[in-house]
């Protein structure tokens, strides 16, 4: 049966980062297989920062999953080359790529003749994403099968940033930014349509160091970007550590016997 369906923020947590790698893996691997099966790919956009480290921790030695049929983006990107220690997909290739058979035309980077150019960059994946997801009937916004976020410290998710004007951005599939809080400046970034339309979305946090800004995102109403993305149709979830969520006073689920 298909994961649960759209409805209320699902949080589960985890008694350390192994287990909520663990906790990962079935997510991912169950909701792949789903995917395979109803439309023959899995269609997922991945963060940088912990979170290829987490997802590939176990993930990487499923032999059930069938990667061969992935179709992999990054949520954001740093216009930097592709072998930069600040490249995403570099963190991602080193933790998981290296290690499974994700077809490589089936990984979608930055181009690397474009980093010193964002909005060429950005315009570039947008026409990336269309190959992938633009078909005969069209489509508004790329439908994601699943999409894996990280959280900042200030609440940004994906290289968008509090009070930024790309938080208003509701046309555009990506969108460039040269003036990020975070260091390298220059980023590409997908949007909240393209968020906000996929089947799954999940945030990924770990360690003591997010109690706070976790209780403000999932305690209080708010408009920090992570609190911004709400799936139309999709599900929304969180999976965090015990560290993590120490100072959650939301409904929390242990592991996943709710999923």
């Amino acid at each position: 049966m298909p994961l649960h369906a759209a409805g209320p923020t699902q949080i589960f947590t985890f008694p350390d980062v192994p287990a909520l790698s663990q906790g990962l893996d079935t997510y991912v691997a169950k909701l792949s297989d789903e995917a395979i099966r109803r439309h023959g790919k899995f269609t997922v956009a991945i963060s940088g920062g912990s979170l290829p480290k987490q997802l590939a921790a176990v993930l990487k030695h499923n032999k059930s999953v069938d990667f061969s049929n992935w179709i992999v983006y990054f949520a954001d990107e740093r216009c930097v080359p592709l072998d930069h220690e600040d490249s995403n997909y570099l963190l991602a290739k080193t933790e998981l790529f290296d290690h499974v058979d994700i077809p490589q035309e089936n990984i979608h980077t930055i181009d690397n003749d474009l980093v010193s150019d964002p909005e060429e960059a950005a315009e570039d994946y947008i026409s990336q994403l269309a190959k992938t997801f633009a078909t005969k009937d069209s489509v508004r916004f790329p439908v994601f099968d699943l999409i894996l976020l990280g959280v900042g410290p200030d609440g940004h998710t994906c290289s968008l940033f509090p009070g930024h004007p790309l938080l208003k951005e509701m046309t555009s599939w990506c969108a460039y930014i040269t003036d990020s809080p975070k260091p390298p400046s220059e980023r590409i970034t997908l949007t909240f349509p393209v968020l906000n339309h996929a089947h799954h979305v999940a945030f990924v946090a770990a360690g003591a160091g997010k109690q706070d800004m976790l209780h403000q995102l999932l305690d209080a109403p708010g408009h920090l970007p992570a609190q911004m993305v709400k799936p139309v149709t999709g599900t929304l979830s969180w999976f965090v550590d015990d560290a993590a969520a120490a100072k959650i006073t939301s409904a929390t689920y242990k592991g996943l016997e709710r999923l």
